[in-house]
């Protein structure tokens, strides 16, 4: 796991006091960052134009020009002047060196570096400003954004248009607006810059983390001398919508669970490997329920949701009045999609929000949800998956577009609640199956909008940590 901040000016602050190392400095080594890329990637006497704002980011993207001068063809397009006291430092050095300044751009080139803006933006960009970030994402050349892209504020938010870059290289550490939804088609890949001490100095402790491919803890079989009921029995309470309730069933099968009973009234012609039930399993270690449920006996799920059992709730039971029943309880797994988030945040009495407002602020109500129900495990289906659990909120950026299908999400309920059954603790079942989920899903080979869930059932099965 990577740690992420919502801002990183009190850890340059840190910086200055702590280290000993000035503002100046920090620039100087995020300016060689990305020059170092330039230098690794690109042939000497490629052509780059580098888009300096006013401010600091500008400041960047100057001192990237003098550094990179004579090795490349350096077009420093400036079109706002300098303001900040760090950018006219940097203009008088780039004038020092006879780097010539230039208030127009040509687009004939191999790299667009994005200095415009950065983590600077707090306000709505102009009518020039939007004309020249059109302009630069219309050239066809790489593009590398300093800090974060522009047009992103720091909410990750954009209210117009945005720098659309292939590599962000972003200082001194990560932050959450880079992982807003809406960010995601502009960040392209990101790198962290060293700003002259390691990030294990530069950072502090965080409560929000980036999940990597290595925190994903695959259900593996070691021990020879084993049976079915050592490995949990989930049970899968299905409901109107009978083929939501099979996804999840066979999901859970194919993630390790020993054995999977259907609970529900109708008798149903089941594939050999599943169990049906008319109540909850004497054995049962965990329970799905939700998915596909419509049209329930009330009173039937009201004894479902107050038994002790570890539980994955989805879909229709997060709109219901009864969920509230289980908000105080543990053991729980509850995997909204936005607009179910915004009915469960209403039902659970934080308040009434509209899907825009959510998207344009995700990590604040999430984090509004678990200081509430801090012992509820919250994950928040969207282009960047959150996680919440006791105060700390977990990234998983590896989504992909062939999940927009109907019954991923079944899948992914399968998929939790196999690990809860299997023992895992409800965080770790969530985050490892989120990560499998995302993780197969990109190792899908045909057109990404053909992906069945049963395709992404095969792809878990050879999945490997």
């Amino acid at each position: 796991m990577q740690k992420v901040y919502k801002e990183v000016n009190s850890l340059d602050q840190r910086c200055y006091k702590q280290f000993g190392l000035s503002e100046d400095i920090l620039m100087e080594h995020a300016a060689n960052s990305m020059a170092q890329y330039i230098y690794k990637n690109f042939a000497l006497g490629s052509k780059i134009l580098i888009a300096c704002g006013a401010g600091n980011n500008g400041a960047d993207g100057i001192a990237l020009a003098r550094q990179l001068k004579d090795d490349y063809t350096i077009n420093m397009y400036i079109p706002f002047g300098v303001k900040s006291p760090m950018a006219q430092l940097q203009y008088d050095r780039a004038k020092a060196v006879e780097l010539e300044l230039s208030e127009s751009f040509f687009d004939d080139v191999d790299i667009v570096v994005d200095c415009l803006f950065g983590s600077g933006l707090n306000r709505a960009l102009d009518e020039l400003s939007e004309q020249i970030i059109k302009i630069l994402n219309d050239i066809d050349a790489f593009k590398l954004s300093c800090d974060i892209p522009s047009g992103i504020n720091k909410q990750g938010v954009i209210e117009s248009i945005c720098f659309k870059a292939d590599l962000t290289i972003t200082m001194g550490a990560l932050k959450t607006s880079l992982f807003s939804d809406s960010a995601k088609d502009f960040v392209g890949k990101i790198q962290v810059a060293n700003l002259g001490v390691s990030r294990s100095n530069y950072e502090i402790p965080s409560d929000i983390y980036l999940l990597e491919k290595s925190d994903m803890r695959l259900p593996t079989r070691e021990k020879l001398c084993s049976h079915k009921g050592e490995f949990g029995h989930l049970n899968v309470i299905f409901g109107e919508k009978i083929g939501a309730g099979m996804l999840c069933a066979n999901a859970a099968f194919a993630f390790g669970v020993g054995l999977v009973s259907v609970i529900g009234h109708k008798e149903l012609n089941l594939e050999p490997h599943l169990m049906q039930g008319h109540k909850i399993s004497l054995n049962a270690t965990a329970i799905a329920i939700g998915m596909g449920l419509g049209n329930h006996d009330e009173y039937e799920i009201k004894d479902i949701l107050k038994t002790d059992l570890p539980k994955i709730i989805d879909a229709d039971l997060l709109r219901d009045e009864k969920i509230k029943d289980i908000l105080s309880q543990e053991n729980c797994v509850l995997t909204p999609h936005p607009k179910e988030f915004c009915s469960l945040y209403n039902i659970a009495d934080l308040g009434s929000i509209s899907v825009h407002e959510l998207q344009e602020n995700r990590f604040f109500y999430v984090e509004q949800f678990t200081k509430k129900y801090p012992n509820v495990v919250l994950l928040l289906k969207g282009a960047n998956t959150l996680i919440a659990y006791q105060n700390k909120v977990y990234i998983n950026s590896f989504g992909t577009p062939a999940l927009s299908q109907g019954g991923s999400g079944d899948v992914l309920s399968g998929l939790i609640g196999s690990l809860i059954a299997q023992g895992y603790d409800c965080l770790d079942a969530t985050i490892s199956a989120s990560l499998a989920h995302s993780l197969a899903a990109s190792n899908y080979n045909k057109n990404n909008y053909s992906m069945l869930p049963q395709d992404l059932i095969e792809l878990v099965k050879v999945l490997k940590n």
